[in-house]
């Protein structure tokens, strides 16, 4: 299903961890797709509350907490800078879909890394 808000399709997910050489691109490729899952599970569900939207959120976080074994098989981690990119990536994509006042802990409160 393709991704209908326009300003998801416009916006540059992860753009500081891309800009980073210590992440490689191939996995943070794999981070994006994550985000992007994200968007087209909240597009397809539309979440009626935070309850429903946070269930969504902790299957992605689940995902990134699996991402964090290729980060480090690639000679790299998701550690404090690549924790905040994502947390924010988080909070973008819930609040573009109407829900501006998650609480980003609460979004990524699955997350091991």
């Amino acid at each position: 299903m393709p991704i209908t808000n326009q300003q998801v399709t416009e916006y540059a997910f992860l753009q500081q961890l891309y800009a980073d050489e210590y992440f490689p691109d191939h996995v943070v490729d794999k981070g994006r797709a994550i985000l992007l899952r994200l968007c087209e599970r909240i597009e397809a569900v539309r979440p009626a509350d935070l309850p429903a939207l946070y269930v969504l959120t902790e299957a992605a976080t689940e995902e990134f907490n699996l991402l964090e074994a290729e980060f480090e098989a690639a000679g790299s981690e998701i550690e404090t800078v690549a924790r905040e990119e994502i947390a924010e990536a988080f909070w973008f994509v819930a609040s573009v879909y109407g829900f501006s006042h998650a609480d980003t802990e609460e979004l990524i409160a699955a997350r091991d890394w």
